[in-house]
């Protein structure tokens, strides 16, 4: 079980949660010492104190207990009553709100910003984390958040470097200047190094030059010994900052890498700047938005989900070694922050003041809502809205609907209802009774298992086989098909390991006790040896009794199932992909390329999804497509780099073999007699019809 991070080891309070990581507050101090206490509750709420206006550098000595008050605030943070409410913000959110001059102004007190900050500390602070991913909404303030503590911690930490990256280069020096440097320059004059060079700095800010202090005995200013310190920022590229020792390293819209450049392949270099041998000395800020899953955001994803704080290995770490954080849409969402800073989820009995000014009158989630069912009859706008706004990190992750050839929204449907509903699927391993092959294929549960399966047949329906001229043949061919996505070699040669991917389809049937156009089992596993992959499939089939269609490019299956005597199991290419050129074709299964075959599995998939996925409009009834691994590979389907997508590839094959291929029958045109004809017997002449 995890322990708490305490975030002030001299003040034990309440412990709290965030995203599965525990964190324990300082202790709530007597009422008289906590800010705005001494306020009635209704106009108990943040409000920036100004700095006295006599303070200046000739003046400071006289300020003292002012000034030594503000950096004790910024070191342990600070309590203020809030609508009668004791609420604690860290001393990185005090310097947010309180010093940190962005394009608005000071910033508001948001408590969806509270909760960032709350958990930035308790990633400061744990030993074995290296930072925050942060999967964040639009204009969530990200950026200014991250800028406001890179500045909060360079001015008062000694011989460290502090990094900044972005999507480009150009982002990066666009933050640096306009954030970075513009929160420096308005910080009051006490907690200011002295800086190096350019007042207005486009490169770097350096705090080289001793620095002044204030102290009380001897009543005026002294120089302190100079901080050494240096913010910059670099291009972005895999490599950036490789070599170099950080203190701090902002990873800004770390989710829109596209192009050559990695965000995977740079955190694997960037990581080893926060880390001597394996201590964290260092730590990260990441955060973005999610792009489209084919321009950076799938990186991002796989990095998020590998930040999750609840999975960690033997060395307590997580695999990315971050900790994940999402904070939905609906608990920031501008317009709906009331002015306590408190976000306005539910609608509210009574109309609400909010932070603006202008009353609220119904919640962000109700609002969100109601923009979605003003979309529903636009699937591509509906999961596009969602992946903009989303209440889930699953939401924010969703691939852009316009890039997809297939009705994603129809797709998140189906896997909402998939990811909430127990019991749909249950994995396991077909094996051999007794290990005797060819004998009979039994199905064992297996959490662990290489198929994922809803349905099987009857007691009496399983390993049907028909002999033919001694040759066997599928049994239940007439209600069941699989389609398979194979591999050859044991090892690749250009280091991704494409899983095999085969899935069992039941057509059309009037049997109640049987599902119908539904797939029903599915493979999507590479193991180590080709051939185990093969036998996999022919118990599969066995077990079945269905036939398969194949992509033929890949031999090696085609030539195994004829050794092992089940070539009659192997289905030829489909009528209704063949073309002119092609019905010669004599070898088992379909080609993996060619226009005719491309379209018609792409059309096979999308009738399917529009058919059989998700939520029918007319009726209200969900589809009955119960394999979330499928789905993801349709939403994220490219029809022009189809290698990637094994599921894809393997259900639309199964879609392909269940086709029904009907010839038209040509008819013969009517003869026409032009010349008329006649029978002369007899006394009349008759004209022959």
């Amino acid at each position: 079980m995890s322990k708490q991070i305490i975030l002030n080891v001299r003040s034990l309070g309440d412990i709290i949660e965030i995203q599965g990581l525990k964190i324990q507050l300082p202790k709530k101090p007597k009422k008289k010492d906590i800010l705005f206490s001494d306020k009635k509750k209704a106009e108990q709420r943040w409000v920036r104190e100004e700095m006295p206006k006599n303070l200046n550098r000739d003046t400071a000595v006289d300020y003292y207990d002012y000034i030594e008050r503000e950096f004790i605030r910024r070191r342990e943070g600070l309590w203020f009553m809030n609508n009668g409410e004791a609420t604690y913000i860290t001393g990185s959110h005090y310097m947010f709100i309180q010093w940190s001059n962005i394009d608005v102004g000071y910033p508001d007190y948001r408590d969806a910003n509270r909760k960032f900050f709350l958990f930035w500390e308790a990633c400061k602070i744990d030993p074995n984390s290296m930072g925050m991913c942060f999967l964040k909404n639009r204009r969530s303030g990200f950026s200014y958040m991250a800028s406001a503590e890179m500045v909060n911690l360079a001015t008062q930490t000694y011989e460290s470097n502090f990094g900044l990256l972005s999507k480009t280069g150009s982002d990066a020096k666009t933050m640096f200047t306009d954030k970075v440097v513009r929160i420096y320059r308005r910080y009051p004059f006490f907690f200011q190094p002295i800086q190096d060079g350019s007042s207005n700095p486009r490169v770097e800010l350096a705090f080289r030059e001793p620095a002044k202090k204030i102290t009380k005995k001897s009543k005026y200013i002294q120089k302190s010994d100079a901080l050494n310190t240096v913010i910059d920022w670099r291009n972005t590229a895999d490599n950036s900052y490789d070599g170099m020792k950080l203190k701090l390293l902002v990873h800004d819209e770390a989710g829109k890498w596209t192009g050559s450049t990695s965000i995977a392949k740079n955190w694997s270099v960037t990581q080893t700047c926060l880390l001597l041998g394996r201590k964290i000395v260092g730590k990260c800020m990441m955060g973005s938005t999610a792009n489209k899953l084919e321009d950076g955001g799938l990186e991002y994803k796989n990095l998020y989900y590998d930040s999750d704080v609840t999975d960690k290995d033997l060395n307590r770490r997580t695999k990315s070694g971050l900790y994940s954080l999402f904070i939905p849409a609906e608990e920031n969402l501008e317009g709906f922050i009331d002015e306590y800073g408190f976000s306005v989820t539910e609608t509210p009995k009574k109309p609400v003041m909010g932070m603006d000014g202008v009353n609220i009158d119904v919640g962000s989630r109700d609002y969100i809502k109601n923009r979605r069912d003003g979309l529903k009859n636009n699937t591509n706008e509906l999961s596009e809205f969602k992946r903009q706004f989303p209440f889930t990190s699953e939401e924010a992750f969703r691939n852009d609907s316009l890039s997809s050839v297939f009705d994603v929204e129809r797709i998140y449907q189906q896997m909402d209802y998939n990811e909430v509903t127990e019991n749909l699927t249950t994995k396991g391993d077909f094996i051999w009774k007794n290990g005797v092959q060819d004998s009979e294929v039994i199905w064992i549960p297996n959490n662990k298992g290489k198929w994922e399966i809803c349905w099987v047949p009857d007691e009496d329906k399983r390993n049907l086989i028909n002999v033919k001229y001694t040759k066997k043949t599928p049994g239940n061919s007439l209600n069941l098909v699989a389609g398979c996505d194979p591999y050859d070699h044991d090892t690749t040669t250009d280091g991704r390991r494409s899983n095999a991917a085969c899935h069992v389809y039941h057509k059309f049937t009037m049997d109640e006790n049987a599902p119908s156009q539904q797939f029903v089992c599915e493979y999507i596993y590479r193991p180590p040896k080709a051939d185990i992959f093969y036998e996999d499939m022919i118990k599969q089939c066995v077990f079945y009794g269905c036939p398969i269609l194949i992509e033929n490019n890949k031999i090696g299956i085609i030539k195994y199932f004829e050794r092992r005597g089940y070539y009659e199991y192997l289905m030829d290419r489909p009528e209704s992909t063949h073309t002119d050129f092609s019905k010669k074709q004599q070898t088992k299964g379909i080609p993996g390329s060619g226009v005719a075959v491309i379209n018609a599995q792409a059309e096979a998939v999308a009738t399917y999804i529009y058919d059989h996925v998700g939520i029918k409009p007319d009726t209200g009834e969900i589809g009955k497509c119960y394999f979330n691994r499928l789905l993801d590979d349709w939403s994220r389907f490219d029809i022009g780099n189809r290698t990637k997508f094994d599921a894809t590839i393997s259900s639309s094959l199964a879609l392909l073999a269940s086709q029904k291929f009907v010839k038209i029958k040509e008819e013969l045109p009517k003869f026409v007699k032009f010349v008329k004809t006649y029978n002369n017997m007899g006394n009349l002449s008759k004209k022959i019809r």
